[in-house]
């Protein structure tokens, strides 16, 4: 009898799924994760499934694993369009039954910086991967308005698409990717883009089944270069009937709390405003129920002009949420950035962090991140608390998610 191959368990990362962030590339702490101009793969002789580099991932293509009798090389990953779909799959990421190692692994990794983090206790069941870029869905059209004002540099749009007949089914804080139409420098087709959903699980507009999203022309690199987003720039170009293509939902940790009472701290830059704009809506049409809790948004711009949505938050209810608006470019004023607003609100915030029911969620810039941090620990520090401990406690139940580009 021959001797079967003994199997190993190989790390990959999914290309259908991944955007092209970097953000594993820098968390792994052994340097097992590299890219080239098409793919971010795994190194299979140095990566040890620490599990380190899978909390920070925004569409968990980074948790993704096969069995396989000879590890796949690096050359072999770099030609991906897709994942090898072979028997011996346990993908994680997409999998309705996740496998008892890979379970293992998260919850071994959710006790430190690493893993999976747990979505609020009470938040819905997420549908996550239903559509790929071989198996899309065909979205319409329906509206395409200019959030900003036209004088703004910023050219940040409010999109609107119709699923018709398909179901698409999403959740307050999950996103869907885009499939730009056409083909890279190299002739093959682009990556996929993510977008956060920017409207409440039963749509933009109730009994409809469409969702929004919030997208910014991008015409500038981070460094200030030309630069055409390639995406951003399909997107805001669109027309009422154009056709898109459409891959997901995705997500299933950055999802709003569902039980009565709970309360919602937002902090957000730009379009990081979408899932913040998901939850504050599906809040507002249940107000007549009575359900309590706080909703509280710290929002950043450079000014009014480039701040999407400007309008409509003026009007909402103070009784809904308490907004706080930061602008750093007015002229003929001091510049004011959201951890600013956040230190002026310090005694709320800190009532607000003590309580159980509370859950933070951070949005947009990666800059903003340090900033945030910092203002956290002083009113941590003001009310004799560790921030780093008590931020560790509210990732680990779910009541901290940060997701910055």
């Amino acid at each position: 009898m021959t001797q079967a191959a003994e199997l190993i368990r190989q790390h990959l990362i999914d290309p259908e799924i991944c955007i092209r962030c970097n953000t594993c590339e820098e968390t792994c702490p052994i340097d097992a994760i590299t890219h080239d101009t098409r793919n971010y793969v795994v190194l299979p002789e140095k990566c040890n499934n620490c599990g380190d580099c899978l909390s920070p991932c925004p569409t968990g293509a980074i948790d993704s694993w096969r069995r396989v009798a000879k590890a796949y090389t690096l050359q072999e990953q770099f030609g991906w369009d897709s994942l090898p779909g072979d028997a011996s799959s346990d993908d994680a990421g997409t999998a309705s039954e996740v496998p008892e190692e890979v379970a293992q692994l998260t919850a071994v990794a959710n006790q430190g910086q690493g893993g999976l983090l747990p979505p609020p206790w009470s938040a819905a069941h997420p549908y996550i991967g239903l559509y790929t870029l071989s198996r899309p869905a065909t979205a319409t059209v329906s509206g395409n308005l200019r959030l900003t004002a036209e004088s703004a540099d910023s050219d940040i749009r409010h999109i609107v698409l119709d699923f018709g007949s398909m179901a698409f089914p999403v959740l307050e804080g999950q996103s869907l990717g885009v499939i730009v139409p056409g083909t890279d420098a190299n002739g093959r087709p682009h990556h996929l883009r993510l977008y956060s959903v920017a409207s409440p699980r039963n749509g933009e507009r109730p009994g409809y089944n469409n969702v929004a999203l919030t997208v910014k022309r991008v015409t500038l690199d981070r460094e200030g270069k030309p630069v055409r987003g390639v995406a951003s720039n399909y997107l805001c170009d669109l027309k009422k009937g154009d056709k898109v293509q459409i891959a997901g939902p995705y997500g299933a940790s950055f999802l709003m709390p569902n039980h009565p009472g709970s309360n919602i701290v937002m902090i957000c830059t730009g379009t990081g405003s979408a899932p913040m704009r998901a939850m504050t809506e599906r809040r507002r049409r249940r107000m007549a129920l009575k359900e309590g809790g706080e909703l509280a948004l710290f929002f950043g711009s450079r000014t009014p002009e480039e701040l999407p949505y400007f309008g409509p938050l003026k009007k909402l209810p103070a009784e809904l949420v308490d907004v706080q608006l930061a602008f750093s470019r007015v002229p003929g004023k001091a510049r004011e950035y959201v951890q600013d607003r956040m230190r002026a609100s310090g005694d709320k915030l800190a009532r607000l962090l003590a309580d159980e029911n509370t859950y933070v969620y951070i949005c947009g810039h990666k800059q903003m991140e340090n900033g945030v941090e910092e203002a956290f620990a002083d009113l941590c520090r003001s009310s004799g608390r560790d921030w780093t401990k008590l931020r560790e406690q509210l990732r680990a139940a779910g009541r901290y998610h940060v997701e910055t580009y």
